[in-house]
């Protein structure tokens, strides 16, 4: 019996020149971090591997940390020879990689994380890409972009998306080159290779991308960063995620290189091992931001009340992320199950470059199984951010001018969800926006100079129209105003207390909405201190 533990310079030479590379990582959780450095010294001091394709099912770093390091050695040495392109869905954490893209170093692709995870899967089956109906009607169709983001990469168009006919309906099949090469990680694995994620904090796609990259034709390379190695055939079956068959060849990482998350080298509360009481959550101290995410929170209690049952529902970054919070300050957790797109289900959201992992989970899926409960519609509702938002209701939630992003999750978790809530703050730039909860209103000292709900949007990620044609219930939610997407576009129907139509909404919009002849002030219970009493609702004795 021969072990597959190698030293990390013994492996990373049987990478060829011109591979496709797919490497795990959601930041900087499952982010084979160590193997991803030491690949590019390695190239520094060999000159090979070089001219690779590296694809992403999130992204592989945060600033200063797994692949922007490597971007950052490539921009500072103005290297053009390692890398030919990247397919990736959100390189906003990673400053260096955006260099490279907007300066076209690398011709830049921009997929969903979902179809990157059911991309995989496909390939894994022999089959030619993904078919699927998220993206139609935004940058994601090649009648806009088809997901090429620079100029490099629709020269070269090694990643395409291609529009296809069945029975008369339009999908979009995504298709990008077989993977040579896996880097993944897991915790453990033992001297054959079986892999297990014990101390991870999401599946991501590991097991996907051993199952792609070992596919034919043409079976690939499949390394494994771990923390330890144990005796062949000690690790429980059933704690086996990857078979030691896929892996070839195991590397044992420093823990520098191998923290769960960007924050925290290892909490077992991010694994599930621990699942701490309720009263680890502090109240959120009384904000504009909050009554954002308590009015997403009042929507789904009306949902829960109307459906007579517990929700299953997505939360995604910024002021949607308050609402797990909130629930639990109004004792109503136990009637919304959150779930995060890396696959973790309840417990509470962690923010910014540690988002994708959850404090007290109580289950974790693959990505791909999360999701799959996105676009076939599992999930009940689901809150996401916005940046932008135009008169037709179509919504960009991340694409600037002059700064290289991507859509991360959103497209396919708006596309599929029954029901939308954006949210976000009603303009964008600096601001003072305070709840005075003597009054129980909101009080405007100045407003931000940055207009978010426009005439034309820089990007369409989300397209209204399609989505009402699929008789998606949406709403945008701010701390000021609540609209509802209709066929004539967004209605204007609650406004908060303290706000005037005229100033504070209507002459901060670049166009005029439908104003409902039945406008309602927003709740007054969103902008005082204490809890709203949603308990009470859902149990009927409010």
């Amino acid at each position: 019996m021969l072990s597959k533990v190698v030293g990390v310079e013994e492996v990373l030479g049987l990478i060829k020149d011109g591979s496709t590379v797919v490497i795990s990582g959601f930041n900087v959780a499952l982010s084979p971090e160590y193997l991803v450095v030491k690949l590019y010294e390695f190239y520094e001091v060999n000159g090979y591997p070089k001219d690779l394709l590296v694809v992403c099912d999130a992204l592989p770093a945060v600033p200063g940390r797994g692949l922007d390091v490597v971007a950052r050695r490539v921009y500072e040495c103005g290297d053009r020879r390692f890398l030919r392109g990247v397919l990736a869905p959100y390189p906003g954490f990673s400053p260096w990689l955006q260099r490279l893209i907007a300066e076209e170093f690398v011709a830049y692709y921009s997929w969903p994380i979902g179809i990157v995870s059911w991309w995989l899967r496909e390939v894994a089956c022999g089959r030619p890409g993904v078919i699927s109906k998220v993206g139609l009607g935004t940058f994601l169709d090649p009648r806009v972009r088809g997901g090429c983001m620079n100029g490099l990469a629709r020269r070269r168009g090694e990643c395409v998306v291609r529009l296809v006919e069945i029975s008369g309906d339009e999908y979009l099949l995504y298709a990008a080159p077989k993977p040579d090469v896996g880097l993944v990680r897991g915790t453990t694995a033992d001297e054959l290779g079986n892999l297990s994620l014990e101390w991870e904090v999401a599946l991501g796609t590991t097991l996907n991308i051993a199952q792609a990259v070992k596919a034919q034709p043409n079976s690939g390379l499949v390394i494994a960063q771990v923390l330890r190695v144990a005796k062949a055939y000690t690790l429980r079956a059933r704690d086996v995620h990857v078979p030691g068959p896929l892996v070839d060849y195991v590397v044992v990482s420093p823990k520098e290189y191998h923290w769960q998350v960007s924050s925290y080298e290892y909490d077992p509360r991010l694994s599930g091992e621990v699942i701490p009481p309720k009263s680890y959550v502090k109240p959120i101290e009384l904000s504009y931001e909050k009554v954002v995410g308590r009015r997403v929170l009042l929507e789904m209690v009306e949902l829960i009340k109307r459906l007579g049952r517990p929700i299953i529902v997505n939360l995604g970054v910024g002021m949607p992320a308050m609402v797990a919070s909130i629930a639990v300050e109004e004792g109503v957790e136990n009637f919304i199950h959150p779930t995060i797109e890396s696959g973790p289900w309840g417990g509470m959201m962690l923010l910014h470059t540690d988002f994708g992992a959850s404090v007290g989970p109580y289950a974790i899926l693959s990505m791909a199984d999360q999701f799959a409960n996105y676009e076939g519609g599992v999930v009940d509702c689901a809150s996401l951010g916005f940046m932008q938002v135009d008169r037709d209701g179509n919504v960009n939630p991340s694409f600037i001018p002059g700064v290289v992003t991507g859509p991360g999750g959103f497209p396919v978790i708006a596309y599929g969800s029954p029901r939308i809530y954006f949210a976000g703050s009603f303009t964008a730039g600096k601001r003072l926006i305070r709840v005075d909860s003597n009054s129980r209103k909101l009080v405007i000292e100045r407003d931000g100079d940055i207009v978010k709900f426009v005439n034309k949007l820089y990007e369409v990620v989300y397209n209204a129209r399609l989505g009402l044609m699929r008789g998606q219930e949406v709403k945008y939610m701010t701390e000021r105003c609540v609209f509802r997407l209709t066929n004539e576009g967004l209605v204007l129907e609650e406004v908060a207390p303290g706000v005037d139509v005229d100033r504070d909404i209507i002459s901060r919009m670049g166009f005029k909405p439908v104003v409902s002849r039945d406008v309602r002030e927003m709740d007054r219970r969103l902008f005082s201190e204490g809890v709203m009493g949603l308990l009470g609702e859902i149990r009927g004795t409010a």
